[in-house]
């Protein structure tokens, strides 16, 4: 039970959150099959690319009631992205149901004069209540994003962090009891991202 899962469908960005985890002297296995889930202690569900072929990749697995089942148990996971967005309900992106576990949509990000579409680079995170990453009126969490879409909770006491996009806020982190997800990359947020994951870790349950 010493081992972090990554779900592997064939749409993660799963070379850089390994090689994240195993600087932290994680161990890691890559799940294709709900055999695999029983060894880990928790898991990661990435993903870069697009809403519909996500969710065609994830349903062809066979895992989702394996992941739906694994977060009811209280057992520790972690959304990433486009791995954030397939836990909604639906996107404007597609036209495929997402996974439900979240109650909301993920809608277009919009179109403001002085911003652009896709939403990408480093941001600092703002947090919006007690949040499990990051402690409160802490300095320097800027972490790199890159996406088109955004969460919109059904609940907006999920979202623990946000981002700021021009006039707007976008959600960064949302946290639903043994469930985190975020919108960014901590993969790819250097030393930020680095002591998000380690903390993540120190959590699991």
């Amino acid at each position: 039970m010493s081992k972090i899962g990554l779900i592997d469908y064939g749409m993660g960005n799963i070379h850089s959150v390994t090689k994240a985890l195993e600087s932290l002297e994680e161990e890691i296995v890559l799940i294709k099959n709900n055999q695999q889930i029983k060894d880990c202690k928790a898991i990661i569900l990435p993903g870069v690319g697009s809403f519909d072929p996500a969710i065609s990749n994830l349903r062809n697995t066979e895992l989702i009631i394996d992941i739906k089942n694994w977060i009811k148990s209280g057992k520790s996971f972690l959304g990433i992205c486009l791995g954030l967005q397939l836990l909604f309900e639906s996107s404007d992106e597609g036209s495929m149901n997402g996974l439900g576990i979240v109650k909301g949509k993920i809608k277009k990000i919009p179109q403001l004069s002085n911003q652009r579409i896709p939403h990408i680079g480093w941001c600092e995170l703002l947090p919006t209540r007690k949040n499990s990453l990051l402690k409160e009126n802490e300095l320097n969490n800027w972490v790199y994003f890159v996406h088109s879409y955004h969460a919109v909770p059904t609940n907006s006491n999920l979202i623990t962090a946000n981002v700021s996009y021009g006039s707007e806020k976008l959600t960064a982190i949302i946290e639903q009891d043994n469930l985190l997800a975020c919108q960014f990359h901590p993969e790819k947020s250097g030393k930020t991202g680095e002591k998000l994951l380690r903390k993540w870790i120190k959590g699991i349950q």
